[in-house]
C-alpha cells in the first residue's frame, strides 16, 4: 500500500518532466529559427482544428496550419504549426523564419523573444511548483509511514 503513495507521485513527476522538455526544445527551435535570420514566403495549404476534452471537462480546440515553403537551395518544405493567428487562412502566403539546418522546423509565428521568455518562465514556475509538491507529498507520506511504524519519536 506504501509503494502506492510513492508510485502515483512518481509518475506524476516523470510526466511533468517529459512535458517541460518538449516544451523548453520547442522553445528552442523557435528561438533557433528566429535568430537564424532566415526568411521565405510560405502558402498556407491547408488549416484544421482539433478538440480535446469534453464530457465532464471543458472542450478545447486548437487550431492547425500547414505551410510550404522553398529554402534558399530550392528544396521545397512543408510544416505544420499549432496556435497560430485565426486570421491566416488556405491559400494565404506568410512569412516565415527558419533555421538552414532545419528547415522543417520553421515557424510563422512572428519574433516575440520577451514573450517567448515570460511564457518559458511561467511554465518552468508552474513545473517547479508541481514537483515540489509532489516531492513533498511523498517526503510526508513517509515520515507518516515512519510515524505508524514507530520508527520517528
Amino acid at each position: 500500500m506504501e509503494a502506492f503513495f510513492y508510485l502515483v507521485p512518481g509518475l506524476m513527476i516523470a510526466f511533468a518532466l517529459t512535458a517541460l522538455v518538449a516544451l523548453l526544445r520547442r522553445a528552442r527551435h523557435i528561438s533557433s529559427a528566429w535568430n537564424s535570420g532566415l526568411t521565405a514566403e510560405a502558402r498556407c495549404l491547408n488549416t484544421y482544428t482539433t478538440t480535446s476534452g469534453g464530457g465532464e471537462t471543458s472542450v478545447s480546440t486548437t487550431l492547425h496550419h500547414v505551410y510550404e515553403f522553398t529554402t534558399r537551395e530550392g528544396r521545397p518544405v512543408r510544416f505544420e504549426e499549432s496556435n497560430g493567428p485565426s486570421t491566416t487562412v488556405t491559400g494565404d502566403v506568410v512569412m516565415v523564419r527558419y533555421a538552414a539546418e532545419r528547415p522543417e522546423r520553421a515557424t510563422a509565428k512572428p519574433p516575440a523573444p520577451g514573450r517567448l521568455v515570460a511564457e518559458q518562465g511561467c511554465l518552468l514556475a508552474f513545473f517547479g511548483v508541481f514537483i515540489g509538491f509532489c516531492v513533498m507529498f511523498m517526503v510526508s507520506v513517509h515520515a507518516g509511514f515512519s510515524i505508524m511504524d514507530g520508527v520517528l519519536p
